[in-house]
C-alpha cells in the first residue's frame, strides 16, 4: 500500500493550522523583559486563556484583560481600566455580575512559574465590544498582589507588573 495519499492530504492541511491560537500576547516586565506568553483559542461559551510566566515572586497574583492594547512600562497604565463592556463592577464573587475581563487569581510556584488555562465567558475573538480586537484594542495584565474578587474597580490587585498586548498570531 503507498503512504503517497496520507503525504499528499498533510500537505494540504497541516497539522498547525489545527493548533493556532486565535490571539497571543507576549508578557513583558516593567523593564522591558519578556516573562511568558498568553494565548487564546475558543471555547464554550468563550475564549480560553493559556497563560505561562517567569520571574514573578511566589504566590497569587491578578490578571486582568485590560480595555487598551498598550504597554509602556514601567507601570503599564497605558492598558486603561479592565475590559467592561457592559458597564459591570469588578469581581468574580459581585453577585451583580463582573467585568468581562476579570478572572481568577495565578498562582506562582516557588519558582517563580506559573502556568494556567482560564476561562473568559462571553469574550470572543470577533466583533462587539466584548471581542479582543475591539477598536482600541485588548491586554492582559498581571498585578503584585491577589485579587480580592469584590473591591470595585481593580480587586485591590496592587501594581502592575506584566503587560502583553493582545494581538493575531
Amino acid at each position: 500500500m503507498s503512504r503517497a495519499p496520507l503525504a499528499l492530504c498533510l500537505l494540504a492541511f497541516p497539522l498547525a493550522a489545527l493548533a493556532a491560537p486565535a490571539a497571543v500576547a507576549t508578557l513583558k516586565d516593567p523593564a522591558g523583559k519578556t516573562i511568558g506568553r498568553a494565548t487564546f483559542e475558543p471555547d464554550a461559551g468563550g475564549l480560553r486563556l493559556s497563560v505561562r510566566v517567569e520571574g514573578l515572586k511566589p504566590g497569587r497574583h491578578g490578571i486582568h484583560l485590560h480595555a487598551v492594547g498598550a504597554c509602556a512600562g514601567p507601570d503599564f497604565k497605558t492598558a486603561g481600566g479592565h475590559l467592561n463592556p457592559a458597564g459591570k463592577q469588578h469581581g468574580l464573587e459581585n453577585p451583580a455580575g463582573h467585568h468581562a475581563g476579570d478572572l481568577p487569581n495565578l498562582e506562582v510556584g516557588a519558582d517563580g512559574i506559573a502556568q494556567a488555562s482560564l476561562a473568559l465567558a462571553g469574550v470572543t475573538v470577533g466583533e462587539g465590544d466584548a471581542a479582543l480586537f475591539h477598536a482600541g484594542g485588548t491586554s492582559v495584565v498581571i498585578h503584585a498582589d491577589p485579587d480580592d474578587g469584590k473591591t470595585d474597580p481593580s480587586g485591590g490587585s496592587g501594581a502592575r507588573v506584566a503587560c502583553g498586548v493582545v494581538v493575531k498570531p
